[in-house]
């Protein structure tokens, strides 16, 4: 297979995070885990909708945070790599994420 099939082609490709950044980024996500649980438990309890809305609030925080983890090593790694393989079609790749990320 040529080299630029596999570049192309999203399912082969993969970020390569030293270990420090992927234990933050796990850890990040264990947090999110547990505020998740701890949010669908107050619904079952019936707690007071404000309650609710503000620890939903702080889980979207968290959950920007670890986007904006991903997209930091993902310009200074892979943008950055792919541009100086002469791949520009990471930039329009770029700005899709990036208005998928400002959706929210």
């Amino acid at each position: 297979m040529e080299e630029n099939t596999i570049t192309s082609d999203h399912s082969c490709r993969k970020s390569h995070h030293p270990d420090y950044v992927k234990k933050d980024l796990t850890n990040r996500l264990n947090r999110i885990e547990g505020q998740i649980r701890g949010i669908k438990g107050m619904v079952d309890k019936d707690v007071y909708c404000d309650d609710i809305i503000t620890q939903l609030s702080a889980t979207q925080s968290a959950l920007n945070s670890v986007a904006k983890v991903l997209l930091q090593g993902h310009l200074k790694g892979c943008v950055v790599d792919r541009l100086a393989e002469g791949d520009e079609e990471v930039l329009d790749e770029l700005l899709v994420t990036i208005q998928k990320l400002m959706k929210k």
